[in-house]
């Protein structure tokens, strides 16, 4: 009897022990903000994997371009913390093999029959299985606070958001790839890692992650200008009702005038209408004045008034530039202060850039498309070095000969938002083809704005016919 108990202990002792959970090893990107620039799944897959992931005894595979597959293979990556790859349809060109070996992928869990067939004919090291019931046991990593992905809601980035996920990384998905359009700002945690191109470089993602964190709104919501408003604006200077219905009544009732045409716009669209002032800031001048140039400019004591009440009562505010001799970038420098506020934007007025030996109304004013680009960069300089949200950069033009060298015109500074405005007067069909002919041979990237005249447009365009104007609806509309 003693002998069979001491048998028996002997037998319990050494049953064996239940397999030990494999574990993978999570890693973080090298650089604080990286963007994963392919947007085809299976290398974004794969690129993902490997900023997220050292090492991983299990790997999920499921067919490139099978969504119904997908689906499931999301689940149980997610599930037990395992990176998700997508198998190519032809070759191996995204790098899918050298990720295993990478990984050291132990056990291959492919999905559907088209995984299968791949990972059969791959001739790697890894057992592959067809069943989850197969898997050795796995421990999922933790939730981790020190990495967030950003995402777009695209469904070839299914594959590489998953594999975020069961990394223990906390994803967002960011409408239009830009979080300064996120309806709450991104954290910034010591790691952000961003899936496609859409994202820009990681120095523009980094600049737009450092406006989203302000939170700053611009009037009508958001940090981003356009499409996601319009703005509809009164034209003129304060105090003087010959230039535009601005200077007709103080600033109290100017704002309420605005309100009130931004509002009659409103049910026509899905978007905010938001009021707006184009403050016209240097008058174009009869006589050379002290300075010699043909302009006329108001103090920044003066305009304050108007851009605080604005400010207050969610009006967006466009100073208007009509320089006579002077330069455009010259002039610009002068409002710096004003234009440091997120509300405050620039028009520039072609039609009063005078030539050194040109006077006002005896010419029609022109500009090098040169000048107007170098105050795209100083603005664009100064939006980004005041952490601002994007800023308005608007062109006034109703003639082709008003801009040379119109299509080199810049719009790639991702700080502005650069229109184009149609600034022509008479009849509906004189003022079409003023709009038509605008469009001819347009410069890339912008947006377009309209004039409408109450005393000079016979009749004025009412609101449902402003916005009908093809091939694209205004976003900025003024009245004179």
């Amino acid at each position: 009897m003693v002998v069979l108990v001491a048998v028996l202990l002997i037998g319990a002792c050494t049953a064996p022990a239940p397999p030990v959970p494999l574990s993978p090893q999570v890693t973080a990107p090298g650089a604080p903000t990286t963007v994963l620039p392919s947007d085809d799944p299976v290398e974004l897959a794969v690129a993902t994997s490997a900023a997220l992931y050292a090492t991983a005894p299990v790997v999920v595979l499921t067919a490139a371009g099978d969504e119904a597959g997908q689906a499931p293979a999301t689940a149980v990556a997610e599930r037990i913390g395992a990176p998700l790859l997508l198998t190519p349809a032809d070759g191996d060109a995204a790098g899918v093999r050298a990720e295993l070996s990478r990984l050291g992928a132990r056990t291959v869990l492919a999905v559907d029959d088209g995984a299968a067939h791949w990972a059969s004919a791959a001739d790697g090291s890894a057992e592959i299985v067809t069943d989850e019931a197969a898997l050795p046991a796995v421990t999922a990593p933790p939730r981790r606070q020190s990495v967030l992905v950003l995402a777009q809601d695209s469904p070839a980035q299914a594959a590489a958001t998953a594999t975020a996920r069961a990394s223990g990384a906390e994803v967002v998905v960011v409408p239009g790839a830009d979080p300064r359009r996120a309806p709450e700002p991104p954290r910034r945690p010591e790691h952000v890692l961003a899936l496609g191109s859409a994202f820009g470089t990681s120095d523009v993602l980094d600049r737009r992650l450092a406006v989203a964190a302000t939170g700053v709104q611009l009037p009508g919501g958001g940090q981003v200008l356009f499409p996601g408003r319009r703005m509809v604006a009164l034209y003129g200077h304060p105090g003087a009702p010959a230039l535009g219905v601005l200077g007709e009544q103080g600033v109290e009732e100017s704002v309420k005038r605005a309100q009130s045409l931004a509002a009659e716009y409103q049910p026509l669209l899905g978007e905010p209408v938001v009021p707006a002032f184009e403050v016209i800031t240097t008058v174009a001048d009869s006589g050379p004045g002290p300075d010699g140039d043909y302009s006329s400019e108001s103090s920044v004591a003066d305009l304050r008034p108007w851009v605080d009440a604005a400010r207050g009562a969610g009006v967006y505010v466009v100073l208007d530039l009509q320089p006579g001799r002077s330069d455009f970038l010259t002039q610009a420098r002068r409002y710096e202060e004003l234009l440091a506020q997120p509300h405050v934007g620039l028009a520039l007025d072609p039609e009063w850039r005078l030539a050194p030996q040109q006077r006002h109304r005896t010419q029609i004013g022109s500009v090098g498309v040169d000048e107007i680009n170098s105050v795209i960069t100083w603005l664009a300089d100064l939006t980004r070095d005041r952490v601002l949200p994007q800023k308005l950069l608007m062109v006034h033009q109703f003639r082709l000969s008003m801009i040379s060298g119109r299509e080199k015109l810049d719009t790639s500074r991702d700080e502005l938002g650069v229109i184009l405005h149609a600034d022509g007067f008479g009849t509906p069909d004189l003022k079409l083809q003023t709009w038509a002919t605008l469009h001819e041979a347009q410069p890339s990237g912008v947006h377009w704005g309209w004039k409408n005249f109450y005393d000079e447009d016979r009749p004025m365009f009412t609101p449902a016919q402003t916005m009908a104007v093809g091939p694209e609806a205004p976003v900025f509309v003024s009245f004179q």
